[in-house]
């Protein structure tokens, strides 16, 4: 049985509903990446080089504090993670939520939402906290409707 987990991290609500949609064609469980100390508007002002997010994103071994997490990732074979593309890549906190767990064995399905780039080097920076998995290229899906989501999801349904 290959059993699907949909997790996510969302600043403002975009990849949240998108990954809501993923979950549902996918018949995965949904779980959100919540930062222990949730982020301001002005912690997100990426124009600020002060920012807590630019702070985060210039340093890569930044590991930005989560709030909880899954006590029963050993159920999950597929792993869907969604994000905001931050300076090109995935926020750092999908990093402290991947690296929590031993992932060996399972297929992890990058997904994300930008306001105008694409992964960049995400799998790059992903691929050392994901040891032992499977590390699919992943896509931004901005406004991807039902056919898009099912088509991206459709390779993992075995």
């Amino acid at each position: 049985m290959n059993k699907k987990l949909v997790a996510f991290f969302s600043a403002s609500g975009v990849t949240a509903e998108l990954a809501g949609r993923i979950a549902k064609e996918a018949g995965a469980e949904l779980f959100e990446i919540r930062p222990a100390v949730p982020y301001t508007k002005a912690d997100l002002n990426w124009m600020d080089k002060e920012s807590r997010s630019t702070i985060e994103m210039k340093d890569k071994s930044s590991r930005p504090e989560v709030a909880s997490f899954l006590d029963n990732m050993e159920d999950y074979d597929t792993i869907f993670v969604g994000f905001p593309i931050w300076w090109y890549v995935a926020p750092t906190i999908i990093n402290t939520f991947l690296e929590a767990y031993d992932l060996s064995g399972k297929t992890v399905v990058p997904f994300a939402t930008s306001g105008g780039s694409g992964m960049g080097r995400t799998n790059e920076f992903l691929a050392p906290s994901v040891k032992g998995a499977k590390l699919e290229e992943g896509r931004v899906l901005n406004r991807a409707g039902t056919a898009e989501i099912k088509a991206f999801v459709a390779p993992y349904m075995n």
